[in-house]
């Protein structure tokens, strides 16, 4: 996996990352840092890219249960350390699964294999947070 990340003079302190597949992805830095507010923060895609982590692996895991999820929302939020490097070190993901008929005990096995076992992101930030997660099964 690779990617190359650009800085955008021009804008301030924006970044544009082109992925090892092709897309892009505009980042970019708070007024109080140089930034222009024009994209979301980089550390805010880390989060971002966390919970799509996660939130693949219970669709997949559902989906391959044959159980018919037509739904899967992810509401995490973050505290990071007050001093550099600011890391995470509390991240609370709450999964909203929805769908015909839900199992669940399969809801809740799907959303522990991922945090346990198959989310490489939450393993990583795992190293520096403590991580907390809930679900509930939304009516479809």
């Amino acid at each position: 996996m690779e990617c190359t990340v650009d800085w955008m003079a021009a804008s301030g302190m924006a970044f544009v990352a082109e992925t090892g597949s092709g897309h892009l992805l505009t980042m970019d830095g708070a007024p109080d840092g140089g930034g222009r507010n024009l994209a979301p923060r980089p550390m805010e895609t880390v989060l971002a890219g966390t919970g799509a982590c996660t939130a693949y692996d219970v669709v997949l895991i559902l989906k391959r249960g044959r159980h018919a999820v037509t739904g899967c929302r992810v509401r995490v939020s973050a505290e990071r350390a007050s001093s550099d490097p600011k890391v995470f070190t509390r991240l609370h993901m709450h999964f909203i699964i929805s769908g015909q008929q839900l199992d669940a005990q399969a809801v809740a096995r799907a959303v522990a294999l991922s945090h346990e076992k198959y989310c490489s992101a939450t393993a990583m930030l795992g190293k520096t947070a403590q991580i907390e997660v809930t679900h509930e099964i939304a009516l479809a």
